[in-house]
């Protein structure tokens, strides 16, 4: 989020907008698609002024934050936005309004189609009308109906959706639903969302992220998860298909990727220092993005993850969308599944700006590793990680990884680390290693590291001390 200060000094301009406390809804609704028109923006509730911003604050912010939702509402298609941030510039309360770049569609109000354009919100030009409409395509496959109701929806997956988002989204969890995307109004509704279940039915994206039986009804939606033990496919390998609602598989997925990565420690005097054959955070990055911006309409095949003795391959269904390339992916920004990528933001999965590739960038870089590889396959999108080599991970420190498959607990594996560097450890190196515990658990938990054959117990009473086996 950009810096209050800066944004107030630096005016209105063509990605921030100053709007007034009593704004008229249909104001809000036309600034809010203008800037979703051009690039993005921002949007400051409760200031009043072009050049000299005047801050007058927001009286009511809840009821501030609900007529920006409503504005959202009110453009076409419906716009999705993150959650209103309540900002403070000295006494005054704000409220920060951010438009996502990269959305993935063309948006009017009341039938106007406007862009920002320096301070103002301009109509579109016919001729550029046109190009817009071309590029950013028309509504996208995670918005339609599913042939699908209310009762195929998971309960429990709504309501700890809702209580994440808390009080905006608990007052009306059904209005929340509908104007995130997940579902949709039936023909002969009530005018006002929220009201009547019977009025509304799911979303593909819906039924992707709460849906009580995926397999039935998108049986596309799966992660395949293979580990190799060479750098080639091969028969012998460790697999795991996972088929669920995209925020478990997710997490699902990430726990099997924690599993199955080599990773150890290695004691520096008394810190133990830990790495991991790839950074998780940029792993993650890559499992998250695979799930929420692959094509869904692809049918036939899910997104693929290979562990390889020397690199990490994640496959996702659907070339890059929109105006995105391979030359500028890491600058542009585009969203094909703007619903799903919304609703995993609330979720706290992904961040909504878009800037991963960024963050995988430097991340492998300050990891002393290779930068990602990305590549275009004939129907979808590849991700390549090299990892740090087997000789690169022994001189990181032992892998710990076979010792926390067999149960042996952390205070027992930093004991074991501890022993590959100094020879031999006694009960009050123990302490020292693992402190705040007690003489028993000292005593039990070298008693059965000696009982698993991998500790043997030298001398008797004080001049007790352990070497490995």
């Amino acid at each position: 989020m950009d810096d209050l200060a800066q944004l107030l000094a630096a005016g209105e301009n063509e990605r921030t907008a100053f709007v007034k406390d009593r704004v008229r809804l249909e104001e809000l609704a036309e600034t809010l698609a203008a800037l979703a028109n051009r690039s993005g923006g921002v949007v400051l509730l409760g200031v009043g002024g072009r050049l000299r911003p005047k801050v007058d604050g927001v009286d009511e912010p809840a009821n501030a934050e609900e007529l920006v939702l409503d504005a959202a509402l009110l453009c076409t298609p419906p716009l999705l936005l993150p959650i209103p941030q309540r900002v403070q510039h000295g006494e005054r309360l704000l409220l920060q309004v951010e438009v996502p770049p990269g959305l993935p569609h063309v948006y009017s109000v009341h039938g106007k189609y406007l862009m920002r354009e320096g301070v103002a919100n301009v109509p579109i030009p016919p001729h550029t009308l046109r190009q817009l409409l071309l590029d950013r395509g028309s509504v996208g496959w995670e918005r339609l109906q599913a042939e699908a109701t209310l009762a195929d929806l998971d309960r429990t997956k709504i309501q700890q959706y809702i209580d994440r988002v808390g009080p905006a989204a608990q007052e009306d969890p059904l209005g929340w639903l509908y104007r995130r995307g997940c579902l949709t109004k039936l023909a002969g509704a009530a005018a006002e969302p929220g009201n009547r279940a019977r009025d509304f039915a799911p979303t593909n994206a819906g039924i992707l992220l709460f849906a009580r039986d995926i397999e039935r009804h998108v049986p596309q939606c799966e992660i395949t998860l293979v580990r190799y033990r060479g750098v080639e496919m091969s028969d012998e390998f460790e697999r795991a298909d996972i088929r669920d609602t995209l925020p478990e598989q997710a997490r699902r997925a990430e726990r099997w990727l924690l599993d199955n990565m080599r990773k150890g420690s290695k004691m520096v005097g008394l810190q133990r220092q830990d790495w991991s054959e790839y950074p998780m955070a940029v792993v993650r990055e890559a499992l998250v993005n695979a799930i929420a911006h692959r094509d869904y309409a692809v049918r036939g095949e899910g997104v693929r993850l290979a562990l390889f003795a020397d690199r990490l391959e994640c496959y996702s269904p659907g070339r890059l969308p929109g105006h995105v390339t391979l030359d500028n992916l890491r600058d542009e920004r585009y969203s094909r599944n703007e619903v799903l990528v919304q609703v995993l933001s609330d979720i706290g999965l992904i961040e909504r700006l878009g800037y991963g590739i960024d963050r995988m960038l430097k991340q492998m870089a300050h990891e002393g590793l290779p930068p990602p590889a990305f590549r275009e396959t004939a129907a979808g999108f590849l991700v390549t990680l090299q990892g740090r080599t087997v000789a690169e991970a022994v001189a990181g420190g032992i892998d710990t990884g076979e010792w926390l498959r067999q149960g042996i607990n952390e205070r027992q594996i930093a004991a074991l680390l501890w022993l590959a560097e100094h020879r031999r450890i006694t009960n009050r190196e123990y302490r020292e290693i693992t402190p705040d515990i007690s003489d028993e658990t000292v005593r039990r938990d070298l008693a059965d590291l000696v009982e698993r054959g991998l500790l043997l117990r030298v001398g008797d009473r004080r001049g007790t001390y352990y070497i490995l086996r």
